[in-house]
């Protein structure tokens, strides 16, 4: 049907439009809704991407809104991480929140590798894709909005 770029394209395609989402949603809605709305759809077709087994045209179909979904909740991380944290550390307090969760991430990889041993790959993959997910949507939980917070400077 289609090469990877024609997927690549697909997919980056639902990234661009995720990213543009995120931001407006996250100042009509909140941080906490749009992180919710975002973890829950990145959740739902990632799951559904590794899990089951469907032709090209469902996978090409099924790229939108993987790049939409998993692209789009970064656009409200830097207002919320900006307003979680007082002035005098901002810098710092944005920089570790946001490369904690790369660095969990990062072990990723190496956790389905070995449960791929077990498993086959894709479930394996669906599995910390959803463990992953499951973790942004209960951390849009526990942490308070700030949309409309006035910033000290």
């Amino acid at each position: 049907m289609l090469d990877s770029a024609g997927y690549l394209a697909v997919s980056i395609s639902g990234a661009f439009f995720g990213y543009l989402s995120g931001g407006i949603l996250a100042d009509r809605i909140g941080r906490r809704l749009t992180f919710l709305v975002f973890a829950i759809g990145a959740g739902a077709i990632a799951v559904i991407y590794t899990t089951i087994p469907f032709g090209d045209g469902a996978m090409l179909v099924l790229g939108f809104p993987l790049g939409f979904f998993a692209s789009g909740v970064f656009s409200a991380m830097g207002p919320f991480f900006t307003e979680h944290f007082p002035t005098h550390v901002r810098g710092v307090g944005q920089g570790f929140a946001y490369n904690i969760g790369r660095a969990t991430g990062a072990l990723f990889p190496y956790m389905v590798g070995r449960l791929s041993e077990q498993m086959s790959l894709g479930p394996a993959i669906g599995l910390f894709a959803a463990l992953a997910y499951g973790t942004m949507a209960a951390a849009a939980f526990l942490l308070p909005e700030t949309r409309g917070k006035v910033l000290a400077p």
